[in-house]
């Protein structure tokens, strides 16, 4: 089944896209895949960028919109990708990026197109296990930048993952958000007791 791409917002786009065509913007990214990128880049595949906040024993999790990423094609394979950031001042570039988390993207999104239903793809970032994950929504008319993942969504840990979860393999969030509730260590604030 096809996946069903939510639309980027219009001003993040067209943020990448002006970062991508300065030299200076993509010489500064230090991401040596980019710069030696033969013929034209272009940004592909937006997908929203989630954060899971918080993971419950009960495997209620809260998660906000951090921004969209773009992978960045050049010729038949993505060389890196773009992130963009909500400011005051509406949508804006952050950054060129490259590293595993390129290739095993585009390794789930195959994988993802496989699959007999259709869903609409989004990253889900587990900060406190360093944790990406392709996040496949069922509700592929739903907004991109809102909403929490539901207990019949899938997950698909992205390589590479923590220890004892495998990358590339799907889970329901039901079965997969209770396991990282026992994995992820609480963040003690500055200055809070030991």
């Amino acid at each position: 089944m096809p996946l069903h791409v939510p639309p980027a917002p219009a001003p993040a786009l067209r943020s990448v896209l002006t970062a991508l065509s300065s030299p200076t913007a993509v010489r500064e990214a230090r991401t040596p895949s980019l710069l030696r990128a033969q013929g034209p880049a272009t940004a592909e595949l937006p997908l929203p960028v989630h954060v899971l906040d918080r993971v419950t024993a009960e495997g209620v999790s809260a998660t906000r919109l951090a921004g969209w990423r773009f992978l960045i094609r050049c010729g038949d394979r993505a060389v890196a990708a773009a992130e963009t950031m909500l400011t005051p001042d509406g949508w804006a570039f952050s950054r060129f990026f490259e590293g595993p988390y390129i290739t095993s993207t585009e390794r789930a999104l195959r994988q993802a197109e496989t699959m007999p239903q259709p869903y609409q793809p989004r990253l889900l970032s587990v900060p406190g296990l360093y944790m990406l994950t392709l996040w496949l929504h069922e509700d592929c008319t739903a907004d991109g930048a809102v909403g929490h993942p539901a207990a019949t969504d899938l997950l698909v840990p992205l390589a590479p993952a923590p220890p004892g979860i495998a990358a590339h393999r799907p889970h329901r969030v039901a079965e997969l958000l209770p396991v990282l509730s026992h994995r992820v260590t609480p963040t003690r604030l500055l200055g809070s007791p030991a």
